[in-house]
């Protein structure tokens, strides 16, 4: 099934951020407020239904995937021609179908992996947390403590950007690339997909249908190649075999 629709994400209409105002949100608060972003994309968006074979497929690939650092996952497809996946705080991964066509199974858990070592290291909730405060969602929070403001269609996507397009600091990639490689070693899965992942985008760098993940990913050529030299290192100093493609 070739995917037929774009990602869909209604940006908030508005000018620019807002100075951060003196509103603490609890754990709890924060989760609600992730749940509602994810859900609002889940209904926005086409997700394919369980008996799809994309679907059969990361159920498969995910097998025995339950959670990250106590977190409970979750993962479903978007049928989108994007080239993109993220992983939010709460969990929920979401994988579009149109990355799922250029990647083999273990570049794919390459991808899924390094998403999880975000959450895992909490930098996907810090950075909800900054555009929850920054954004145009915050009036609303400010004005309820947190606790139950109603958000617009607007706000959501909002949002639901900050959740897929975060951009994390050169550290925090790297942070996430070797959380990423534990996460698959502790599931029994092979890390050099984290290594095949970052070659495979690498590859497709001035595909401008497909610069948006890629260019999330790798901030500079430099960094890329040390990520990947870094990574490969790992990988055979722990005695693990490159599958082939």
């Amino acid at each position: 099934m070739a995917a037929n629709a774009q990602f869909n994400l209604k940006k908030a209409i508005g000018g620019a951020a807002k100075a951060v105002q003196a509103v603490t949100l609890t754990d709890e608060q924060m989760a609600a407020y992730v749940k509602e972003s994810v859900d609002w994309m889940d209904r926005n968006n086409p997700v394919l239904p369980e008996d799809d074979p994309y679907t059969q497929r990361l159920r498969k690939l995910t097998e025995g995937i339950t959670d990250a650092d106590g977190i409970p996952l979750n993962f479903k497809v978007y049928n989108v021609i994007d080239v993109n996946a993220f992983a939010c705080p709460d969990g929920s991964v979401r994988v579009f179908s149109s990355l799922m066509d250029i990647m083999n199974d273990d570049e794919l858990l390459g991808v899924i992996g390094h998403e999880i070592g975000h959450v895992i290291k909490r930098h996907s909730k810090n950075a909800f947390k900054t555009q929850l405060l920054t954004g145009a969602a915050k009036d609303a929070v400010a004005s309820t403590g947190g606790t139950a403001a109603k958000l617009t269609d607007s706000q959501l996507g909002d949002l639901g950007e900050s959740l897929i397009n975060a951009k994390f600091s050169q550290k925090q990639e790297k942070e996430a690339d070797d959380c990423g490689y534990d996460f698959l070693v502790s599931k029994g899965k092979n890390p050099w997909g984290i290594v095949m992942s970052f070659e495979k985008l690498q590859s497709m760098e001035g595909e401008n249908a497909k610069q948006s993940y890629i260019s999330k990913m790798f901030s500079s050529h430099p960094e890329t190649k040390a990520r990947i030299e870094a990574m490969t290192k790992r990988c055979q100093q722990d005695g693990y075999t490159r599958p082939t493609e």
